[in-house]
C-alpha cells in the first residue's frame, strides 16, 4: 500500500498525540457544529512532513517540527476516523505553517504515525475553519498535498542549557558537531539515563544500521520541504523544497527532487517543470498514486502542473483563479473540487485539466462529496452557501450542472453560518433561536430532527467527534463549563443522547481549534483513553466498552531503575498526555496500531494528577492493564514491521547519530548508529505499506548546510522470516474480565523472544466467542441517569410515559426500560430480555404537547415572503389527529394528520401587522392548541423629522417623524430633545415639547423597526419674537436646481448675503432657508436685537416690523439679485403666500398664532415632500443625500406675475388633494433604490 505525505493544517497538532480534536468554530457567541472525524476513503492516506527553519533570534532551542504524518510516528494511528464525506477538511496551509508567528515543536522527531502506516484516517482529525487557506481532502479522497517539513533551528549554547529535552544520554560525538556551542553541564545531564545503564557493560563494537546519505545540493537556504512516497511496491519518492520568505509571506524559491531507489539518490527536476517556475504545493490522487499535481505560487503565476507517471514528466495548465484548497473524490480518481480565494467552488472531472464553476459564496471547508449508498448519485455535492450576515443555506447540486433548477434544499430554512457537517450517514446543521443554538441531525439523508440532549444541557458549544458504527459521539460544553466538555453518545438515529463522561479536558490548538483529550486506541474496539478534570486535578481514565464504564490507570510497579513504585489507587495512578501543549517540550505523545493490538506507547507521569514535569515514556503490552516505564526522558517511539519491533529516537535540540531498537515490546533496547556525522533531525518518513522496514530521516549537519536525507534499511538486522512457532495467543481482558463488548477476544501476537520479520503477508488474527449479556453491556437510555447504586432512573425532567408522535393506534412502539445496549456490543441472552426495550401496543389518547414554531425559529417575518410553520406533536395518535392552522389573517388550512405536514406549512402575508397564529390538533379523545404571535414587518427605508425652523420660547412645538413606508410593523421612537441626556421613548410618531431657552436647539429622532434603526435630526432656533416671510425667485433658478440639500445650503448662504447687501440688515439677525422641491422657494426669518430693544416687547415688535418693511421694500423693488453662474442672474421676490404670518403685535398672541399656523403647514407640506419624492424616482423616490434640515416643501410663485394658485385657499386645497391621493394609495414593501445617508450638519438655514 502506498503512502504520500499529506499535511492537513488542522492535523499538524493532533498528529503528535492523536487525541480526538474538535474545531471551535467560528466562534463567536454562537456554537458552530464541527466535524471531528473523517469519512472512509481508500486505505491509502497521504503522508508528509513539514520542516521549517526558524532563523529568528527569539526562538530558543531546536525548533524542528514534524507536522505531517511521518511514516512512523509515535503519535500512531488511532481508530479509523473518517473525514466528513468528501469534505475538504484537511489542507496543507502555507499561511498557517510558515507564518512568522508559527509555533515550532522542539521534538523534531515526533513523527505522527507508525513507520509505514500511511492511513491518515486512523488519526484523530479536527475539522478546522480556514480562511483563505489551502487544504486538501482527508478521508474521502485525501490527496497527498504533502505537508511541508519544517527545518529545525540550530541551538545556541544558552538555549541548550535550558532545554527540557537535554541530552541525558548523549553519546560522544553527539551534540559536538559544527553547530554545538560549548555549554555548562546541567545536573540532569550528569546522571546517566536508564537506557544508558542498560546498554552499559564491557565496551563492544558499535552496532550500525544499513544506511546511505544524500545531500540536496543547492538547497541550503530552503527552509521547507514536502515529501511524498508513492506507495507500496514503488520506489519513487518526490520531495519539494522551498524558501519561504516570512517578510513577504510567500515562496521565493523552490526545487523539485525525485528518487527512484527508495531515497538512496535524488534527481533535481527544476528543468522539467520550468527553471523559473516557483512551486508551492504537491498533491497526489488518493485513488491513483501515479497522478501528481503541483501548484505554482500564485504571487508569480496561477498554474498547475500535472503528471501521470509518478512525477517523471509534467504538463502545465493555466488557471484563472487562485486555489486555496482541493478536495478529491473518494472513488473517482479524476474528480476534484477546488475552493478559490473569492469563495467560489470549481469542479474538474479531468484531474485539473479543465475547471467549471459550481457555486459562488460557498462557506470555506463546508463542501462535501456524496457518499455511495446514501446519496442518489456519485456526482452530488453537499455545500453551505452564504446568503447574508448570519444566514446560510444547505444545498445539494450536481457536479456538472449546479443550476437553480437542479439544486436541492434538504433543510427547510436558513442555518447558521459554518454549521453544515456531512459525515458518514449523518448530516448536522445548527439554527440559533433567541441566542440559543438548536442542533438538527439527519440520518441516512432522512428528514432533519432536533438533537435531543438532556433537557438542561443548554450547550454553549458542540463538536461532532465521530459517527462510526451507526452512532454519534459529541463533545458538548454546557452552560456552566469553561475549559471542559462532556461526552455524549447517541442511539443509531443520532437523535437521542446520553452522558458518557463529564469534564473532559480541552485546550486550544495552534490553529484556534478546540482539542478534547480523548484518544481511541487502535486495534481494540470500544477502548478509549480520556483526561478528566475532577476537583481541579486532571486524571487519565480508560474504558473498554465505549464509555459505559471508566477507571483510572494502574501505575507501574517498578521504575526504570528497578525500584518499587508505591502508587495506590485511587489516590495515585498513571496519567498520560493526550493533548498537544503550547510548549512542545511538555506535550504528550501516544501511539497504538491496528496491526499491534494491545501495545500502546505514551508519555506521561504518575501521581495524584497529570504533570508536565518529570515526563517519562510508558508502554503497555496488554491493552492498558499493566504499564512499564521504558524511558525517563521523552522519546519518539515508532513501529517497525507491523509492531514486531519498536524504534526510539530521543527528543533533543542537539545533533544525534543514534537510535534505539527493541524486539520484545520495549523490555530491552539496543543502541544503533544511523550516520557517522551527528545530524539535527527535522523529520522522519517511513516506507508505506505494512512491512515498513525502510525509513528516511531528514535533517542537516549545520546551520547553513543542505538537506541531508538518510535512508535506513532495517532488513539487515532481521535474520529470518517468522514462522508459526514465533507466535503466541493473547487474551484481551479488563482486569481479568474477558467479556468486553459482549465477546471474548483472543489475538495471535509475536512472542517477545522472537526476532524475525513478520512480513507483508502477516495479518492480525483474532478469534472471538459471544458472552451472555450482563448489566455492564447496557448504558442508560435517553432521559435516564445512572445513580450511585448503578441503576438507571428517570431524570427529574423526563416523563417515561412519553412516546414518539409517530405512534399510531393499532401499532406498537418500544417502551424503554431505562437501558439500551451499548452500540456494537454483541452479547446475547443473559439479562438481555430484562434490559431491552419492550414492544407495547400504541394506546389511543388525546393529543398532548402540540408545538408550533416557524422553520427559522423566529417570531418575525417579512411582508410578501413565504413563512414556513412547523407543527410537532409529542404524544398522541399522530396518524389520526387532524391539524388545523389558522394564520390569523382570515386564512386557515386543515390537514388530516401530523405526518402530512412534516415538511412544514407555507403561507404568505399580504399586510403588515401582528398575527395570532393558532394550531389545533384534534382527535376523538380531545384536542390540544398551540399559539404564537407573528410580527409581519416591512423594511423601514426612510424617515423624515418634521419640525419648525424657528420656535417661540416656552411655547409647545409639535415634532413628527414621517416613515416610508408608512406601515412597517411595530415601531419604537426614541427622541433626544435639546440638551436632555435621557431620551423620550414613545410608540407614537409625534411628540410635543417646548424650549425654555433661546438659541439653537437640536432634536434627534431614531426609529427602530425590527433590526433596522434609522435617524433624522433637525435644529430649531428658539426666540421670544421673530418675523418670517416666503421668498420666490425668477424662473431661471429652477433650471439649475438639482434639489439636493447641499445645493440648498449654498444658495441659502448666497441669498442671505444678497439681502444683507441690499438692506444692511445685520448678519446675526437674519436667517434664510431654501425649501425642498420645485419651483424653488425660500423663507427668511428676522430675529430681534435684544441690546437695541432692551428686552421690551413693544420695542421688539416695532423693531421687527421696521426690519421686515425694509426687506420687503427691497424685494418688491427687485433690488435683491445674485449671480448663480456666469450668465445666470437670479432675482429674489417676496412671495404672495407666507408660510407663517407676521406675528401679532400683541404680547400674548403673536408667537402662538404664528406657530399654530406654521405647524399646520409643516405637517401638510411634509406629506407633499413624500409625494414629491415618490414621483421623482422610479419605484420609490428617496433623497440620496438628505441633509438633516429636510425642510418642508412649498409651492410658491417664481415671480409675482407668473400663474400660480390664486390664493392661499387654492394652495391649501391643492395640498389636501395631494394628501388624500397619497393616503388612498396602498403602500407596500419595496426595496430601496438608493442607500440613504443622513447628514450630521446642524442648521439648514443660514444666519
Amino acid at each position: 500500500m502506498e503512502t504520500g505525505s499529506t499535511f492537513c493544517p488542522k492535523w499538524h497538532s493532533a498528529l503528535w498525540l492523536l487525541p480526538l480534536m474538535m474545531l471551535s468554530f467560528f466562534h463567536e457567541a454562537k456554537a458552530d457544529i464541527t466535524c471531528r472525524s473523517c469519512q472512509p476513503g481508500n486505505k491509502w492516506r497521504a503522508q508528509e512532513l513539514l520542516l521549517n527553519l526558524d532563523m529568528s533570534s527569539s526562538s530558543a532551542g531546536l525548533k524542528g517540527e514534524v507536522l505531517g504524518r511521518g511514516a512512523g510516528a509515535a503519535g500512531g494511528e488511532g481508530r479509523r476516523l473518517r473525514c466528513a464525506a468528501g469534505s475538504a477538511d484537511c489542507a496543507p496551509d502555507e499561511a498557517e505553517h510558515t507564518g512568522p508567528g508559527l509555533g515550532r515543536n522542539t521534538r523534531s522527531l515526533r513523527a505522527n504515525g507508525d513507520i509505514g502506516e500511511s492511513e491518515f484516517a486512523k488519526t484523530k482529525v479536527s475539522y478546522v475553519k480556514m480562511s483563505g487557506q489551502r487544504r486538501s481532502s482527508d478521508g474521502a479522497g485525501l490527496p497527498s498535498a504533502v505537508s511541508p517539513i519544517r527545518r529545525t533551528r540550530r541551538s545556541s549554547g544558552k538555549d541548550e542549557a535550558r532545554s527540557p529535552g537535554s541530552a541525558q544520554s548523549q553519546d560522544p560525538g553527539e551534540g559536538t558537531g559544527p553547530a554545538a556551542a560549548p555549554r555548562r553541564l546541567t545536573r540532569s545531564e550528569s546522571r546517566r539515563s536508564g537506557e544508558e545503564r542498560r546498554a552499559a557493560g564491557p565496551r563492544q563494537e558499535e552496532l550500525k544500521l544499513n544506511s546511505s546519505t544524500f545531500a540536496l545540493t543547492g538547497d541550503s537556504s530552503h527552509n521547507q520541504a514536502m515529501v511524498h512516497w508513492s506507495g507500496q511496491n514503488s520506489s519513487v519518492i518526490l520531495m519539494l523544497t522551498k524558501l519561504f520568505d516570512f517578510n513577504l509571506n510567500s515562496v521565493t524559491e523552490s526545487s523539485l527532487w525525485r528518487s527512484t531507489d527508495y531515497g538512496a539518490t535524488y534527481q533535481k527536476l527544476n528543468d522539467k517543470v520550468g527553471a523559473k517556475t516557483i512551486l508551492s504545493y504537491l498533491y497526489v490522487s488518493p485513488n491513483n498514486k501515479r497522478k501528481i499535481m503541483l501548484l505554482t505560487d500564485p504571487e508569480v503565476e496561477s498554474s498547475l502542473l500535472i503528471s501521470s507517471d509518478e512525477g517523471a514528466t509534467y504538463q502545465k495548465y493555466r488557471l484563472n483563479f487562485y486555489i486555496l484548497s482541493l478536495l478529491f473524490h473518494p472513488d473517482q480518481e479524476d474528480w476534484i473540487l477546488a475552493y478559490s480565494h473569492d469563495q467560489k467552488l470549481y469542479s474538474s472531472v479531468e484531474f485539473g485539466r479543465r475547471w467549471q464553476l459550481v457555486h459562488e459564496r460557498v462557506a470555506p471547508n463546508r463542501f462535501y462529496w456524496s457518499k455511495m449508498g446514501l446519496d442518489k448519485e456519485p456526482g452530488l455535492i453537499h455545500l453551505e452557501t452564504s446568503i447574508s450576515e448570519g444566514h446560510a443555506l444547505y444545498v445539494t447540486c450536481k457536479l456538472q450542472n449546479c443550476t437553480d433548477a437542479n439544486k436541492g434544499k434538504p433543510f427547510p430554512g436558513y442555518i447558521d453560518p459554518n454549521s453544515l457537517v456531512v459525515q458518514d450517514e449523518y448530516v448536522f446543521v445548527q439554527v440559533s433561536t433567541a441566542g440559543r443554538p438548536i442542533y438538527y441531525v439527519s440520518a441516512k439523508r432522512d428528514v432533519f430532527t432536533p438533537m435531543k440532549l438532556p433537557k438542561y444541557t443548554l450547550p454553549q458549544d458542540l463538536h461532532v467527534i465521530s459517527t462510526d458504527e451507526n452512532r454519534v459521539v459529541a463533545a458538548v460544553q454546557e452552560w456552566n463549563q469553561n475549559e471542559t466538555y462532556n461526552l455524549y453518545v447517541s442511539d443509531t438515529s443520532g437523535v437521542y443522547y446520553t452522558l458518557a463522561l463529564e469534564n473532559v479536558v480541552s485546550s486550544m490548538g495552534h490553529e484556534g481549534n478546540v482539542m478534547v483529550d480523548l484518544y481511541e486506541v487502535a486495534g481494540i474496539k470500544g477502548m478509549f483513553l480520556a483526561n478528566r478534570k475532577t476537583a481541579n486535578q486532571v486524571k487519565t481514565h480508560i474504558t473498554y466498552n465505549r464509555g459505559r464504564d471508566w477507571r483510572l490507570l494502574q501505575a507501574p510497579s517498578k521504575d526504570l531503575r528497578g525500584n518499587n513504585i508505591h502508587c495506590v489507587l485511587p489516590y495515585c495512578s498513571l496519567h498520560l498526555h493526550l493533548q498537544v501543549s503550547a510548549n512542545p517540550y511538555t506535550s504528550g505523545n501516544i501511539a497504538s496500531r491496528e496491526s499491534a493490538p494491545g501495545i500502546i506507547v505514551a508519555s506521561g507521569s504518575f501521581g495524584s494528577e497529570l504533570s508536565t514535569s518529570n515526563v517519562s515514556v510508558y508502554i503497555t503490552s496488554d491493552a492498558g492493564n499493566t504499564w512499564r516505564q521504558i524511558f525517563d526522558e521523552e522519546y519518539a517511539v515508532l513501529y517497525l514491521d507491523q509492531g514486531g519491533a519498536l524504534v526510539a529516537i530521543r527528543h533533543t535540540p542537539l545533533p544525534i547519530r543514534h537510535l534505539w531498537l527493541s524486539f520484545d515490546e520495549g523490555r530491552q533496547w539496543n543502541k544503533y548508529s544511523f550516520t557517522n556525522t551527528p545530524l539535527f533531525v527535522d523529520g522522519v518518513l517511513g516506507e508505506p505499506g505494512e512491512e515498513t522496514l525502510i525509513m528516511t530521516i531528514f535533517g542537516h549537519v549545520s546551520h547553513r548546510s543542505e538537506w541531508q536525507l538518510v535512508k535506513i534499511d532495517f532488513r539487515s538486522i532481521f535474520n529470518r522470516r517468522c514462522t508459526e512457532a514465533d507466535y503466541q495467543t493473547w487474551h484481551l481482558h479488563n482486569q481479568g474480565e474477558p467479556c468486553l463488548m459482549g465477546v471474548k477476544r483472543i489475538y495471535r501476537k509475536l512472542k517477545p523472544t522472537s526476532r524475525c520479520v513478520m512480513g507483508k503477508m502477516y495479518s492480525v488474527s483474532m478469534t472471538s466467542g459471544l458472552c451472555e449479556c450482563t448489566e455492564a453491556d447496557f448504558e442508560c437510555d435517553y432521559g435516564y441517569e445512572r445513580r450511585s447504586n448503578g441503576n438507571c432512573s428517570p431524570a427529574f425532567w423526563f416523563h417515561p410515559s412519553s412516546m414518539s408522535r409517530s405512534c399510531t393506534s393499532g401499532m406498537t412502539f418500544l417502551n424503554s426500560t431505562g437501558y439500551r445496549k451499548v452500540v456494537s456490543n454483541n452479547c446475547t441472552a443473559g439479562v438481555s430480555v430484562e434490559y431491552t426495550a419492550r414492544r407495547r401496543q400504541c394506546p389511543i389518547q388525546a393529543p398532548k404537547g402540540l408545538h408550533l414554531v416557524t422553520s427559522e425559529g423566529t417570531l418575525t417575518a417579512t411582508l410578501g415572503t413565504n413563512v414556513t410553520f412547523l407543527v410537532f406533536l409529542e404524544e398522541g395518535d399522530g396518524a389520526r389527529t387532524s391539524i388545523n392552522l389558522d394564520f390569523g389573517d382570515g386564512h386557515a388550512l386543515t390537514y388530516s394528520n401530523v405526518s402530512s405536514i412534516e415538511d412544514g406549512i407555507k403561507h404568505i402575508y399580504r399586510a403588515v401587522g401582528i398575527y395570532r397564529v393558532i394550531a389545533t390538533g384534534e382527535n376523538n379523545l380531545g384536542s390540544e392548541t398551540a399559539m404564537l404571535y407573528l410580527h409581519v414587518t416591512c423594511q423601514l427605508e426612510y424617515i423624515h423629522l418634521s419640525a419648525p425652523f424657528v420656535a417661540v420660547r416656552n411655547k409647545e412645538v409639535n415634532l413628527t417623524a414621517v416613515l416610508w413606508p408608512s406601515q412597517v410593523g411595530t415601531v419604537t421612537y426614541i427622541w433626544w430633545i435639546g440638551n436632555n441626556t435621557e431620551p423620550v421613548i414613545t410608540l407614537e410618531g409625534s411628540v410635543a415639547c417646548m424650549f425654555s431657552r433661546e438659541g439653537i436647539n437640536t432634536v434627534t429622532v431614531q426609529v427602530s423597526a425590527g433590526n433596522t434603526i434609522l435617524q433624522d435630526r433637525k435644529t430649531i432656533a428658539v426666540h421670544e419674537y421673530f418675523r418670517s416671510h416666503l421668498l420666490a425667485f425668477s424662473s431661471n433658478l429652477d433650471d439649475h436646481n438639482p434639489d439636493v440639500a447641499e445645493w440648498r445650503l449654498d444658495v441659502s448662504r448666497v441669498i442671505k448675503n444678497s439681502l444683507i447687501q441690499a438692506t444692511a440688515v445685520r448678519e446675526d439677525k437674519l436667517l434664510v432657508a431654501v425649501l425642498p422641491g420645485l419651483p424653488t422657494a425660500a423663507e427668511f426669518f428676522l430675529l430681534p436685537d435684544k441690546l437695541l430693544t432692551e428686552g421690551k416687547p413693544e420695542k421688539t415688535v416695532a423693531h421687527l416690523d421696521q426690519l421686515a418693511e425694509v426687506l420687503l421694500s427691497a424685494l418688491n423693488q427687485n433690488l435683491v439679485q445674485f449671480t448663480l453662474r456666469p450668465g445666470v442672474q437670479v432675482t429674489v421676490y417676496a412671495a404672495h403666500l407666507s408660510a407663517a404670518p407676521l406675528v401679532d403685535t400683541s404680547e400674548n398672541h403673536s408667537g402662538s398664532a404664528m406657530l399654530m399656523l406654521l405647524s399646520g403647514v409643516v405637517v401638510g407640506l411634509a406629506v407633499f415632500v413624500i409625494y414629491k419624492f415618490k414621483r421623482k424616482i422610479p419605484g420609490l423616490n428617496v433623497y440620496a443625500q438628505m441633509q438633516n434640515e429636510k425642510e418642508q416643501e412649498m409651492m410658491s410663485p417664481a415671480n409675482p406675475t407668473e400663474a400660480t394658485p390664486g390664493s392661499q385657499r387654492d394652495l391649501v386645497h391643492s395640498l389636501e388633494i395631494l394628501e388624500t391621493e397619497l393616503n388612498s394609495r396602498p403602500i407596500g414593501c419595496m426595496k430601496p433604490h438608493v442607500h440613504v445617508k443622513f447628514s450630521t450638519e446642524l442648521p439648514t438655514y443660514i444666519f
